[in-house]
Parts: C-alpha cells; sequence; structure tokens
C-alpha cells in the first residue's frame, strides 16, 4: 500500500515571523534543519505533501500575484536540495469559516482515505497541536518540530522503516516473523525447538534486534522443514527491513566462547554464498540435529541474499553452535548499522 508524509509549511517548514505574515521575500527564512530533514526522508517510499490553512502570506485574502514568489522560492529551493512535493495542499480557510478543510479536520485529504494508503505507516510533520490531532484523526502518527529537532524527526521516520513482517504458511510449516533492525519492539522466540529457539535468543541479545518468530512445523516427521523454513523467512525479513541499504555498513566480524571460536564474514552485497567450515562430533545438540545447522544459514543466507563465510572450532558441541550464532548476531549488528542521513550505497556498482 502507499505511505505518505504530510508536513505542515507555515511553522514547520519556515519560520512564522512576528507579524505571522509571510509577505515578502525577506521573511522566507527556513526552520534550521527543515531542508536536511526533508532530503533524509526522500527515496524512503513515501509520497511527500505539503499541507497549509494559510496562503503564502499568512492569510487568504491576498492576491495571488504576491502570494506565489514566496511559495515559489520555498519550492525551488527545496528542489534544489532534490525534494520534491508529491502534492501540495493548501485551503485558506479561517478558524471561524468552519470548513471541512481546516486543520485538524481531513476534508483536504480525502484521496488519502481511500483506501489504497496505509495511513497507519503514515506521517503528520506539524508544529501544532493541531497537526497532532489531525495525524490521530487520520489515522497516522504524528512529530512535532519544537518537541522534536528536524535531525530527530528524520532519524525517527527512517529507522521506523526498517521493520518487516513476513507470514511463510507451507505444507509443512506456518511461520510468523517480526523484525526490527534497530531493536524496537517486544521480541519472543517459539520455533518448537528448543535448543534453535535458545540460539535464536543470541541475534536478540547480541545483534541488537527486536525478533519475534513463531513456528508450527511438522517435528512429528522430523526437524529438517521447520530449520529450514525459518531460515528461509528470517532471511526475507532480515533483507527486507534493510531496504534500499543506503548507509548500511554491509560487511561484519567474529569472536571467541570458552574454549572454542567462531568466525562469521557477511556481506550483504546482493548475492547469496555459504561456505561452511565447522566441525561437529554429535549428532544432536538439545532437540536439534547438528547437519541442519548447515542448512539453516545456508537457507538463511540464499533468502537474505547475503555472502556467508562461517568456520568454528571447538571441543563442546553447545559452545561451538552457540558461538557461532553470537559471531553471527555480532556480525549483523555491525553489518547493518546504518547512518541515517548518509544515502551512498556500499558499493562501487551503485547497486547492492
Amino acid at each position: 500500500m502507499n505511505k505518505v508524509i504530510i508536513v505542515d509549511r507555515d511553522g514547520t517548514l519556515l519560520k512564522e515571523p512576528f507579524d505571522e505574515q509571510i509577505d515578502a521575500l525577506e521573511k522566507v527564512e527556513f526552520v534550521p534543519g527543515a531542508i536536511s530533514g526533508l532530503k533524509a526522508l526522500t527515496g524512503l517510499g513515501y509520497e511527500l505533501v505539503m499541507a497549509s490553512n494559510q496562503d503564502g502570506l499568512g492569510t487568504p485574502a491576498f492576491p495571488e500575484e504576491t502570494f506565489w514568489p514566496a511559495q515559489n522560492l520555498l519550492l525551488k529551493t527545496l528542489e534544489g536540495e532534490g525534494v520534491i512535493f508529491d502534492d501540495i495542499l493548501i485551503d485558506p480557510s479561517f478558524p471561524e469559516d468552519d470548513s471541512p478543510n481546516r486543520k485538524p479536520r481531513t476534508g483536504m485529504f480525502g484521496k488519502y482515505l481511500d483506501g489504497s494508503y496505509d495511513l497507519s505507516a503514515s506521517w503528520v510533520i506539524g508544529d501544532r497541536e493541531t497537526d497532532r490531532q489531525l495525524a490521530g484523526n487520520l489515522g497516522a502518527k504524528a512529530l512535532l518540530v519544537g518537541e522534536m529537532s528536524w535531525e530527530e524527526i528524520a532519524r525517527t521516520i527512517r529507522s521506523s522503516e526498517r521493520s518487516t513482517v513476513i507470514a511463510r504458511k507451507t505444507a509443512e510449516t506456518d511461520i510468523f516473523v517480526r523484525v526490527d533492525l534497530d531493536g524496537k519492539g517486544a521480541s519472543a522466540i517459539d520455533t518448537g525447538l528448543k535448543f534453535l529457539d535458545h540460539m535464536l535468543h543470541q541475534l536478540i541479545t547480541h545483534g541488537g534486534l527486536a525478533l519475534e518468530i513463531r513456528c508450527k512445523g511438522d517435528l512429528e516427521v522430523d526437524e529438517h522443514h521447520t530449520m529450514e523454513d525459518v531460515g528461509i523467512a528470517l532471511g526475507e525479513a532480515l533483507r527486507k527491513a534493510l531496504g534500499d541499504k543506503r548507509g548500511i555498513e554491509r560487511y561484519g566480524f567474529a569472536l571467541p566462547m570458552d574454549e572454542s571460536r567462531a568466525l562469521v564474514l557477511l556481506d550483504f552485497g546482493g548475492r547469496s554464498e555459504l561456505v561452511w567450515d565447522v566441525q561437529f562430533t554429535r549428532e544432536y545438540v538439545g532437540d536439534v540435529p547438528t547437519e541442519m545447522f548447515h542448512h539453516f544459514f545456508k537457507s538463511l543466507s540464499n533468502a537474505m541474499q547475503a555472502n556467508l563465510y562461517i568456520q568454528a572450532r571447538g571441543e563442546n558441541n553447545h559452545h561451538l553452535a552457540e558461538g557461532i550464532f553470537k559471531a553471527f548476531a555480532r556480525s549483523l549488528k555491525q553489518a547493518v548499522r546504518r547512518d541515517v542521513f548518509s544515502y551512498d550505497l556500499p558499493s562501487s556498482k551503485g547497486l547492492l
């Protein structure tokens, strides 16, 4: 579904002068951080909409020819920074007009209420309580300049895009995965395999993820389908949560655990490959066949579209497996780390 960011103009993008009238070009002054903040919100899949109940001068009665120079200066300045609004909604009505288009009423926003927009995943950015009320009336989320800086607003919205939900159902498994790369939200793991649950909890503790995984699998047959399909669903969720991958670190890391050592190298380069160099000496650890760890990470790397190099040595098979998952978690945490104000892809090809 479509998503939208609705941005109030006066007081949010432009400073309102003492007389609340932007009636001269010299009164056009951006709110600090507004330009860089808006730029940070481009390319995220949102439609960008400017909305105001004032004309370009701050009152509804001024002639159009004095309105447009100020508005055009605003738009041209933003366009020069790569910020282009998909729609501009201006209804210059007074509070006493009782207009359905007067914020926080939703009359101006009818096209976004037709069911084709996911308003619960959309935002209203403003500077007044009426903007917060508008967001509530639309079913969107509100962020107010004054309570937050534009940098904090941009960081909040960009970070919110790093989560996803995957529901995957086959004849053999029924899986739900929710992942948030920045650790927001509840975490719970229940795959039906207790040792696998213990291993996946390492991604929460050492990877900084918020992670929910629920799986109902055909364990009466064996563990294969559960391990494989959890790997696939988790990999899909991680790949989708990364979005366009701009600003991420991309690569990963290793660690020791007691007498064992685990090396995990990770590259979110868009190609999938697993190099597996691990020697278990037991058939099972807990309720998981040790041969299935290779298959789990193979399914994971394919679904993540990432290269994984995993090497581990140790005497205790529990430590060996746990070292691998902890090293993968730390590698993942490093690779998905993102500078929200970086628009660069970590690739000389310009594509990941």
